[in-house]
């Protein structure tokens, strides 16, 4: 081999030491390498020791072998993964280890890096990330990481049952926007929901034929809607399933006739399995990332709460503002009546229950395909709303529904 000394000193590995091959050339070249890989920084971790695995031999001694090019490679990705401009393309087997390495890096948890890098993944592998999302009393952890959740556009399911969020939460636009057309299960009981609430959320498939418009479950249950509210969901045309149970809907012969008649829905003798959420779950790539933020949540919730509960102690009114809460709960006294599960379902063809439970991913990516051809088209169900509450026909635009509209 010919060696020119404007190349300055060559070393090759041989048998994992190093050796000069030009040994006229300056000596100082070696002491600058061995300083550049002890002291070069890795993002947020000091030295940059992680290209190397160090095991001891059988005389004990210590000793380090160097990682494959391919996960050096992958470390530095991960490590600069919200300057990457797209994965679009890249593997999916390979992109699963890229995003363990990334969630080794913290990058998810970081507010500053989480959003750019769960955009990144979401956009380009959509429901591998996460498919399912069950929040089910994480109000705290919904405040702190709204952000980071909204990346995620390809949920088939979303639990947010007990989550506090009221009638105008800013997860609402997140919820009935087009990135949640794939989404067919939604719970949404015991969150103060009243009969404006459910005019926000069903405000643009109502109006812009979008939003929600493949939804085939909905759970209500445990909140403060009536009669009036129940009329804004005849929007919903692929509806199969609904829950009602203890809400302020009185249970009669004049509610059952507006679910048969604008909604081909029946109530159901027994309770309805899948309103038990034992199968609601966090499912997909980004699972052990939720699993973090609500530790990280918790453990913010703690130092904060600390002086708060210290206070109530101190002044002896912890069991006073514990039975005020409660008493203002319209949820604590639970009557016989209420325990009554209010499940509707809708018939098949052959009169039978409908069977979303079995049919539902098979069927998700083609209903989305259709409804993507056909909006702005078609059937508009007729909005006319329950004899019971006598009011207006839904489809006429109202003030409050066109104020929702220039919200969104």
């Amino acid at each position: 081999m010919y060696l020119n000394d404007d190349y300055g000193a060559v070393y090759v590995r041989e048998k994992g030491e190093l050796r000069c091959v030009n040994a006229d050339a300056p000596r100082q070249h070696r002491l600058s390498f061995k300083l550049c890989i002890e002291s070069s920084p890795s993002a947020g971790h000091g030295k940059r020791s992680d290209h190397f695995i160090f095991t001891y031999n059988k005389e004990g001694s210590l000793r380090y072998t160097v990682k494959s090019l391919f996960d050096i490679s992958l470390q530095f990705i991960a490590d600069h993964i919200e300057h990457v401009d797209s994965l679009l393309g890249f593997p999916e087997q390979m992109a699963e280890k890229l995003f363990s390495v990334a969630e080794e890096r913290h990058k998810f948890t970081n507010p500053q890096t989480a959003p750019r890098a769960l955009q990144l993944f979401c956009e380009a592998y959509e429901e591998l990330v996460l498919k399912s999302l069950c929040l089910r009393n994480r109000h705290l952890l919904i405040s702190e990481r709204l952000e980071e959740i909204k990346q995620f556009q390809s949920l088939e399911s979303l639990d947010l049952y007990g989550c506090r969020l009221g009638d105008s939460h800013d997860i609402f636009k997140y919820v009935t926007s087009e990135a949640l057309a794939s989404l067919v299960k939604l719970f949404m009981g015991a969150n103060g929901l009243s009969d404006a609430g459910l005019q926000r959320l069903t405000a643009p498939i109502r109006v812009m034929k979008k939003g929600l418009e493949n939804l085939q479950l909905l759970d209500l249950s445990e909140n403060p809607i009536t009669e009036k509210g129940l009329g804004y969901l005849t929007c919903f045309p692929l509806l199969k399933k609904l829950d009602i149970s203890r809400t302020n809907v009185k249970l009669n012969v004049t509610l059952k006739e507006f679910f048969r008649r604008k909604m081909g829905m029946v109530l159901s003798e027994t309770p309805l399995k899948e309103f038990a959420h034992s199968d609601c779950k966090t499912e997909g790539w980004a699972e052990q990332v939720i699993n973090q933020w609500e530790i990280t949540a918790s453990e913010v919730r703690k130092k904060e709460d600390k002086p708060k509960t210290n206070a109530l102690r101190f002044y002896g009114r912890e069991k006073f503002v514990c039975e005020t809460l409660n008493s203002l709960s319209w949820t604590n006294d639970v009557t016989e009546e209420d325990k009554v599960l209010v499940h509707f379902y809708k018939l098949d063809s052959c009169g039978g229950i409908s069977s979303v439970e079995h049919n539902t991913h098979s069927t998700t990516v083609a209903t989305v395909q259709k409804a993507k051809k056909r909006r702005l088209s078609g059937e508009v169900e007729e909005q006319s709303i329950i004899p019971l509450a006598k009011r207006q026909s839904l489809l006429a635009l109202s003030a409050e529904d066109l104020d929702l509209l220039n919200s969104y």
